[in-house]
């Protein structure tokens, strides 16, 4: 049984809400002496995940089950690219987390509402091991889904809870509701690399229309490792053929090596364009389970729109049904030239420094509170970009991408990928803990921010080092983070009290709002010192700090031990962690940004709410750049401690 895609959250006593997980659907059918574990389409699992396939045979009931084939990277969250290669790394660790039970004992169960069915699961999976029960909420459909936002998980899973099970079918009497925009996308060829990538540049995707019609869906040349692209060039050299399976010529391509439409990749995008393509894609991974026939865009719908369809109740059978297209105003609106489409969406090319910079969907709204548009963003970065380059400055950025605004929770972006134009300067970093090169787009110029500010970055996250001393801070930074008990009196405070301990050290501070609810302190150190000499001394004035104000702040970091006090946070002082830096915008209420700071203002009275994109400019043109010494000499960290150990 399938899920319909969802439009929104939704609170209702008669629905039940489980996790999205973001893996392999599996169905395990298990006999009084085998165990077959296989996907939708009949793709067999059991050897390749034979663990799974053993713990069941622990089971001494025949039955059916449904559920999820899991990977959990180190947070314990689902990782789909480490699923993706379990194969290469077998002793990672692995889960079947089970939703359904179809039959018993050679019963079927699908006739039975999803409540029965799970209740009667529910007692057949033991508590521990990695077969897991999948369990859920009732009622309570918008708290569940924050939940699943703040852990930053795929989305939920809304399904009635008188609901039959119908196999093979897609229904809306189950809805996916999604916080990260993922898809299934046909491969259908590949573009030459370029720079120093090999074997190819992007892959060209493709989905079904409602008519069945295969169409160009864009290009997605992010995400890979070096082993993805051998891996998947292999593949795809075995499918190369010598004709566009796209009916219609699609233009701006370029040289393409088309292939047989048959491989079905996963991938994440911020929002469909006017033109039906991905915006954004980032691939991340195959999905071997899946059959290209079978992918279509799908349509979302609304709690209302699902109930009143889900009275049509479908008949059992195993071929998936034509998918309707719910009919929306937008639908029956005529058809608007290029041109006038793309001057209402304030679509415009700029050039600036001989770089042309295309700015799309300026007229989109990012705070839907103030009004505060895309465009707003971009005439807000480029008025004060003559202070806030040297903050970004040959370092890599880590791109916080909002492109929904702020009500969305965006996603952060490192790798510029093949879409970034020639003239966007990169930077080559390995990546141990992913075994992989990360191309960071590194701002030197205004062209460059303007590009990133249209990617949807209302933030900018520069690195703290340079690319010309990658392992050298350019400064450390004392994060003051309070809790929901904390006031910002209490962050005022704090601030005092690590401004004296490092003036008695002889180190020189700086102080910025977060632009949110904290403070930066920032200590310049002239790229003279390691991270780890960074993050040891911040150690230290954090521990003075607590020890100062033992009822106020703690340097625990787990939320559950913090016991409401301010957090004193040293340990951003590590390679890769970055800060909204000085004079970045925050995705906040009233556009606020991080703003430095005279230490005659860190005083009572004092909040980041007065600091917004609307009065910055006029501030630092009277005050100067406040934050200028940062980037200087630095301290003698050696004298420093001296002073303050000993």
């Amino acid at each position: 049984m399938l899920a319909t895609l969802g439009k929104d959250p939704f609170d209702d006593p008669a629905w039940i809400y489980e996790i999205k997980w973001d893996g392999y659907r599996a169905v395990a059918e298990i006999g009084k002496s085998t165990v077959n574990l296989y996907s939708r389409n009949g793709v067999s699992f059991t050897k390749k995940f034979a663990p799974i396939a053993e713990a069941l045979t622990a089971f001494d009931t025949p039955m059916v089950l449904d559920g999820e084939v899991v990977v959990p990277d180190e947070n314990g969250k689902a990782d789909f690219q480490q699923l993706q290669h379990y194969d290469e790394n077998p002793d990672i660790a692995i889960y079947y987390y089970v939703f359904d039970i179809l039959e018993l004992k050679g019963k079927s169960l699908r006739d039975k509402t999803v409540i029965e069915r799970k209740e009667i699961l529910r007692t057949l999976i033991p508590e521990d091991g990695i077969i897991k029960y999948c369990d859920h909420v009732e009622g309570t459909g918008k708290a569940f889904f924050k939940v699943a936002v703040e852990n930053d998980l795929e989305g939920i899973i809304a399904k009635r809870a008188d609901s039959k099970y119908y196999e093979g079918k897609r229904t809306p009497d189950w809805l996916k509701i999604k916080h990260q925009n993922t898809d299934e996308a046909i491969i259908c060829g590949f573009t030459p690399p370029k720079g120093g990538r090999k074997y190819f540049g992007s892959l060209v995707l493709g989905i079904h229309d409602k008519n069945g019609e295969l169409k160009h869906a864009g290009n997605v040349g992010t995400g890979f490792t070096d082993h993805t692209l051998k891996q998947l060039h292999d593949q795809l050299k075995k499918l190369e053929t010598g004709q566009s399976p796209f009916k219609s010529k699609v233009a701006g391509l370029g040289p393409v090596t088309w292939v047989q439409p048959k491989l079905v990749c996963n991938i994440k995008f911020t929002e469909w364009t006017s033109a039906t393509s991905f915006r954004h894609p980032v691939f991340l991974g195959l999905r071997e389970d899946l059959d290209a026939s079978q992918i279509k865009r799908p349509t979302a719908m609304t709690k209302k729109e699902a109930e009143k369809k889900s009275t049509e109740k479908p008949t059992k059978t195993k071929a998936e049904p034509k998918e309707k297209t719910v009919a929306t105003k937008k639908a029956t609106t005529p058809k608007k030239s290029g041109a006038a489409k793309k001057q209402e969406e304030g679509d415009v090319q700029r050039t600036i420094g001989g770089k042309k910079v295309e700015l799309s969907n300026l007229n989109k709204v990012y705070w839907p509170d103030e009004g505060i548009t895309k465009g707003d963003v971009i005439d807000y970065y480029e008025s004060i970009s003559k202070w806030i380059l040297p903050y970004l400055k040959d370092r890599p950025e880590s791109l916080r991408r909002n492109p929904n605004g702020i009500k969305d929770e965006g996603f952060f972006h490192k790798d510029a990928g093949e879409n970034a134009p020639d003239w966007v300067e990169t930077f080559i970093v390995h990546s141990e803990s992913g075994n992989k090169d990360i191309d960071y787009i590194v701002c030197n110029n205004l062209p460059t921010l303007l590009y990133m500010n249209n990617l949807g970055c209302i933030e900018i996250n520069p690195w703290f080092s340079t690319t010309k001393k990658q392992e050298n801070p350019t400064y450390m930074v004392m994060d003051l983070d309070p809790s929901d008990n904390n006031t910002f009196e209490d962050v005022i405070t704090t601030a005092l009290v690590v401004k004296e301990i490092l003036d008695s050290a002889g180190a020189a501070c700086y102080c910025k709002t977060s632009g949110a609810s904290g403070l930066h302190i920032y200590v310049p150190l002239g790229n003279k010192y390691t991270y780890e000499q960074s993050k040891q001394f911040g150690e230290i004035i954090a521990q003075l700090t607590v020890d100062r104000l033992p009822e106020l702040t703690t340097i625990l970091r787990p939320l559950n031990q913090r016991k409401g006090r301010l957090y004193v946070d040293f340990l951003q002082n590590r390679r890769g962690q970055t800060l909204a830096c000085a004079y970045s915008l925050r995705p906040k209420a009233g556009g606020t940004v991080s703003t430095p700071l005279e230490w005659d203002e860190v005083k009572r009275g004092l909040h980041p709410s007065q600091f917004t994109m609307f009065n910055i400019k006029e501030r630092v043109e009277k005050k100067g750049d406040l934050f200028k010494a940062v980037l200087g000499k630095g301290i003698d960290l050696e004298k420093c401690l001296e002073k303050l150990i000993g």
